[in-house]
């Protein structure tokens, strides 16, 4: 169960991603997050409303709270990382995050087997090369190396938090309910700054008109991202951490592939690689 949820997480962060991605390229990146997040907000509260999730408040959706906090932290420092280059360098740092849940799974005693320990090894190096580094010629801000690595750790955290938030499925819910609304006030604002400081909240040609075309693939997004934080806190709840932080951490390879069948991107030697080492590490995982 560990696995096949833990993979559902990567097909869907991989695909949520690729979504964001091509989004950013006509909205400010900003609204694209807090637009999604909106649409997935209301039909969490549809859904909790109808299971009684409400029931199910208690102490541990602070830890709701907190990864909606951390998540806009994350994704803005990265979207400001990428930005600022090369993209080769950027986009392998930020998968580094797979080490917070791993270093917090060990600290709390699990120990993986022999396989399993390999797995994750091959799997992480798989998942770096499969955002295709930039291993030569390639000038690097410290700010971005900085940036990137505040991003990894964010979004390591959120996994970390996420997975502690609830006890049950409808508890699940709420929390993820709780989270969208705390990513939208952090989100919101970090918006409402960046328009007052005269950056745009509407893309420079068509404004509004191309944000409303643009919802179904919005609500896609946020729904996808909020699927992938479902899945994976089920796969941490009922496995070892250390295994579905690793298998859910392959969406990289998603997005990678992603773009090649959908945009035509061609994949580098290296990403390819990447892309098998990570399968080979998923098998030792999963049969481990």
């Amino acid at each position: 169960m560990t696995a096949l949820f833990a993979l559902a997480t990567s097909l869907l962060w991989g695909v949520a991603d690729f979504g964001g991605g091509v989004l950013t390229r006509r909205t400010p990146a900003l609204t694209v997050v807090v637009v999604s997040q909106c649409i997935a907000a209301v039909v969490l509260g549809a859904v909790v409303l109808a299971t009684g999730g409400w029931s199910e408040a208690g102490a541990l959706l602070w830890f709701a709270v907190a990864a909606g906090v951390v998540g806009p932290v994350a994704m803005l420092s990265f979207y400001k990382a990428l930005a600022l280059g090369p993209m080769g360098v950027v986009s392998p740092l930020g998968s580094l995050g797979v080490a917070v849940p791993v270093g917090v799974g060990l600290m709390v005693g699990e120990r993986p087997g022999l396989a399993q320990f390999a797995g994750v090894a091959v799997a992480v190096v798989g998942i770096v090369l499969a955002g295709g580094p930039q291993l030569r010629g390639a000038p690097v801000q410290r700010r971005a190396v900085v940036l990137t690595l505040v991003a990894a750790f964010g979004f390591g955290t959120v996994m970390t938090l996420i997975a502690e938030a609830s006890a049950t499925v409808t508890g699940l819910f709420l929390a993820l309910f709780v989270q969208r609304v705390t990513n939208i006030a952090v989100g919101g604002t970090a918006l409402y700054v960046s328009v007052r400081r005269g950056g745009r909240a509407l893309p420079e040609d068509g404004g509004a008109a191309v944000v409303r075309a643009s919802l179904p693939a919005l609500a896609f997004v946020g729904l996808a991202d909020v699927a992938a934080n479902g899945t994976y806190a089920i796969a941490a709840q009922h496995g070892p951490v250390t295994v579905a932080a690793v298998l859910a951490s392959l969406y990289p390879v998603v997005t990678a592939l992603a773009a090649r069948g959908l945009l035509g991107e061609r994949m580098r030697g290296i990403q390819a690689a990447g892309a098998g080492l990570a399968l080979i590490g998923t098998v030792l995982l999963a049969t481990g």
